[in-house]
């Protein structure tokens, strides 16, 4: 089996001490600007630097989101942030907008760049553009079937990664224009707003059909299904939750660390409903999902 990473989220310090010490391979965090997490903590100069030696001394890889589209008058800015975790020895960049990408990867040789879920990568001939295009990892979208992800992962030789556990969103990522629209907060510039996180009323004729949190999908948990996910092809493996706790960090963290390890060791799988039960408790929105993964068996109520 190849080797498989599991990487975990770091709005801040305590969230990628608590990753790296209950089991992360690598870890993902954003500087003070140009992530999709504005408000997450975040890191800055200083903290970006205490990080990366961090989890150097700990053999835990280091992954700097720059998940956002930049503006013209942002470019250099965001270049400088390059050289400044290229120089301190960052292990990959994760990128949304193509022109930055572009130069990252004219200039700065051995840094790996990732492209972003936000950009939507949802095929095997978007995989081998960005192949072309001199990227390392592809971050698939989240609305792929386990079908999909193994045919991308058989016929491209880029890293393949996948979301396993956290948020869902209503649309594609990055692409929802609703909280834009609503309260001008971009989730394509880091601020959305989660508009589809509230209550909404489901009218025909005036009158009310539904009432409830209509577009608020669950959160994905694919414990039970993390073998098929593992023998797809993936090599990372992604948890969501740069806005969650430490203690969320910790808790998911080391639940998967223990069933990946399990698959590795070639027991038998077979998942304690206690670790389910206390994944729910630290965190869920009515109760989990496998998103697309499981499509033929999907129904509504599965996701939302």
């Amino acid at each position: 089996m190849k080797e498989i990473e599991l990487l975990s989220p770091a709005g801040n310090f305590e969230c990628l001490k608590a990753a790296v010490q209950n089991g992360a391979d690598a870890v993902y965090f954003g500087a003070n600007k140009f992530n999709a997490r504005v408000n997450s903590t975040n890191f800055n100069k200083e903290e970006l630097k205490e990080a990366i030696e961090y989890a150097k001394l700990r053999n835990v890889k280091t992954h700097l989101t720059l998940n956002i589209l930049i503006q013209n008058d942002e470019f250099k800015d965001a270049l400088e942030l390059v050289k400044y975790v290229y120089e301190l020895g960052i292990d990959a960049v994760i990128v949304q907008d193509l022109g930055l990408a572009k130069e990252i990867i004219k200039n700065f040789p051995g840094l790996e760049v990732h492209s972003s879920t936000q950009m939507t990568t949802y095929n095997l001939e978007g995989v081998k553009q960005l192949e072309k295009l001199g990227f390392n990892r592809a971050v698939l979208a989240r609305e792929l079937t386990l079908e999909e992800i193994k045919k991308i992962c058989k016929d491209s030789k880029m890293d393949i990664e996948i979301f396993i556990h956290g948020a869902l969103c209503i649309c594609y990522s990055g692409q929802c224009l609703m909280s834009s629209l609503i309260g001008g907060r971009s989730g394509n510039r880091g601020k959305c707003a989660g508009t589809c996180r509230l209550p909404y009323t489901l009218l025909k004729d005036k009158t009310i059909q539904e009432k409830g949190y209509l577009l608020s999908s669950k959160d994905v948990c694919t414990l039970d299904i993390l073998p098929e996910i593992i023998n797809s092809g993936v090599k990372s493996l992604k948890i969501e939750g740069r806005m969650k706790s430490p203690e969320y960090v910790a808790i998911v963290t080391s639940i998967y660390r223990k069933y990946i390890d399990l698959i590795k060791s070639g027991k038998e799988y077979k998942v304690d409903p206690r670790d389910k039960e206390i994944l729910m408790q630290i965190f869920n929105r009515g109760g989990f999902s496998t998103r697309l993964f499981k499509w033929k068996t999907w129904k509504r109520n599965d996701v939302y």
